[in-house]
């Protein structure tokens, strides 16, 4: 089967962009949930799991996809059954993906969590699957590794301003910043998250089969990854939705969805911001060619990028010391030239 990678022309610039808004949504789709008010967290995340994980990937697989059943019975039965599973995994860490940045804030919990599942989800599916020799294989490929590289540096360097504000803030400082502050708690549930969460790169990249379907049914290109990102957060959606309603179903707090028009709106608002960031890295992968292996790491940096402007404008930083303020700098600075070095990698 001819890969898609070289059925059509590439614009890294615009394929960067793709990524980068991406990760602007990723770092913004929990603002709307904390105007969730009086619904348990098991209730407003099975919200947001029906919208983003199945109403906005299966209404836009509908939409763009002449035959989204043809597409799925024309391709084996493991390769849809590989990324469901791998979707259910990324599920599990998908779980606990709020309550990491519950007890540690949007800046530092998405930097940790970002970090982890951008190394692990970025560089294990090309040697996975035993094309880790295309990581180096010329100049441009070089070039481009260095800048997924250097967006795990910037990463770095926004958790270690992160790790010196959990020391400097303490006690009442700490909780006006981020309401449940509670850094080791926090630490453990973001690597956890962080792992799990790298299963849905791991599905999205594992879906080449499914795309070359789509072209052939006459999906037009920048669309052929919708049906390979349903699947993935629809495996997603199966665990999400067993755990809250579970929990609903022992906290007895499945009443709640009979009052809170407005908890359903923002919820479900949250739910189609997150969907968006999947979204966009399908859409941007067709631009980057052979090197879509790196619209993963750069998500997940833009997401630390834009989540840690947010934390400072919501004043999540206020009245940590000025070194921590220059490593978070250093750090925004580094993600920067990151992004920059790999369109240039991608474009030379």
């Amino acid at each position: 089967m001819v890969s898609c990678a070289h059925m059509e022309s590439t614009e890294p610039f615009l394929g960067t962009l793709c990524f980068a808004l991406g990760g602007l949504c990723g770092a913004l789709f929990a603002v709307p949930l904390r105007r969730v008010k009086g619904w348990s967290y098991e209730s407003y995340w099975l919200i947001y799991a029906v919208a983003g994980m199945v109403g906005l990937p299966l209404v836009l697989s509908l939409v763009f996809v002449p035959d989204i059943g043809g597409v799925y019975s024309s391709v084996p039965g493991k390769v849809v059954a590989r990324c469901v599973l791998f979707g259910m995994m990324w599920g599990v860490g998908g779980l606990t993906w709020g309550l990491m940045i519950r007890y540690l804030g949007i800046g530092l919990g998405l930097a940790i969590g970002c970090g982890i599942c951008s190394s692990v989800g970025t560089l294990v599916p090309p040697i996975a699957s035993g094309h880790a020799a295309d990581l180096v294989k010329d100049a441009h490929a070089v070039l481009t590794l260095a800048g997924v590289i250097a967006t795990l540096v910037g990463i770095s360097f926004v958790g270690a301003a992160g790790h010196r504000k959990s020391r400097e803030l303490t006690g009442e400082a700490a909780r006006k910043a981020v309401a449940d502050f509670d850094f080791k708690k926090g630490l453990w549930i973001a690597v956890f998250s962080g792992l799990m969460s790298a299963g849905m790169n791991f599905g999205l990249q594992g879906g080449i089969d499914i795309e070359t379907a789509a072209l052939a049914s006459g999906t037009a290109s920048r669309w052929r990854g919708l049906p390979v990102q349903s699947l993935v957060l629809g495996g997603g959606f199966l665990v999400n939705a067993a755990y809250c309603l579970a929990k609903g179903a022992r906290q007895g707090s499945l009443g709640e969805f009979r009052g809170g028009g407005a908890n359903w709106f923002f919820a479900a608002l949250a739910g189609i911001i997150w969907a968006m960031s999947a979204t966009m890295m399908k859409v941007g992968e067709p631009l980057m060619g052979e090197m879509r292996y790196i619209s993963f790491a750069v998500i997940m940096s833009s997401t630390v990028f834009f989540s840690t402007l947010f934390g400072i404008f919501s004043g999540e930083w206020k009245g940590t010391s000025v070194k921590t303020k220059m490593f978070l700098a250093v750090g925004i600075i580094v993600l920067l030239a990151a992004f920059a070095t790999i369109s240039m990698g991608k474009a030379t």
